[in-house]
């Protein structure tokens, strides 16, 4: 990925799209639209920050307006939506961590949650993979996922014997030797965490193929 600049006049778009963040600029019409709609995200935090133009945000039952140069955030299983104040169009970027398959979860009228919503690839401005049969991608999200637990595994072993010899170094206040097994804990950790993501990428790419898609925000 090389070095690229964006501009939020232009570059209307999903611009960054990992399993770790889905980043954004948005044009936000006044009236309704598709961002009023109520709804939570299930994994993830989203930042908005107005970048021209003043909006009326509703996160988990306050309201506030939002307008140029300020930035709000809604944070897991907070309930959210936004809504144009004016007749001039708003520009925002927004973004969301992590970014995971089924993205958003919408209620119906009397608030009640409704089943997942699972979206094309093409939503988040990125292409599925039409061409690998989807039995090899389920069989690769099962072996990520294998290979997760492995290492989850190993890692609650790590942590258990190392986490012990931290707390030894800590109450005979040797910094050296602490720092020593806090690294020594850290990679395996670092790995798991790195497996984490490639489980998620992997689902990504599987899930809007794995079923009927909606195209719903």
């Amino acid at each position: 990925m090389g070095f690229e600049v964006y501009d939020c006049r232009r570059d209307i778009r999903n611009i960054l799209v990992r399993p770790q963040i889905r980043a954004r600029f948005c044009r936000l019409e006044p009236g309704t639209g598709s961002l009023d709609a109520w709804h939570t995200h299930d994994l993830g935090d989203e930042i908005f920050i107005i970048l021209s133009g003043r909006v009326e945000f509703k996160i988990n039952g306050e309201v506030k307006e939002v307008g140029p140069g300020q930035m709000c955030y809604a944070l897991t299983d907070e309930p959210h939506s936004v809504r144009v104040i004016g007749d001039e169009p708003v520009y925002m970027y927004l973004s969301v961590t992590p970014h995971i398959q089924p993205t958003h979860t919408f209620y119906d009228d009397k608030g009640e949650r409704q089943p997942p919503h699972f979206r094309p690839s093409s939503d988040y401005n990125t292409e599925t993979d039409s061409t690998t049969p989807v039995a090899e991608l389920i069989d690769g999200h099962i072996d990520a996922v294998r290979t997760l637990a492995a290492q989850a595994q190993e890692s609650v072993r790590i942590q258990e014997e190392r986490g012990q010899e931290l707390k030894q170094a800590l109450m005979a206040g040797d910094m050296e030797a602490a720092s020593r097994e806090r690294e020594a804990m850290w990679e395996p950790l670092l790995q798991l965490f790195k497996q984490t993501s490639a489980v998620a990428n992997g689902w990504n790419g599987l899930a809007p193929r794995a079923g009927s898609v909606d195209a719903v925000y």
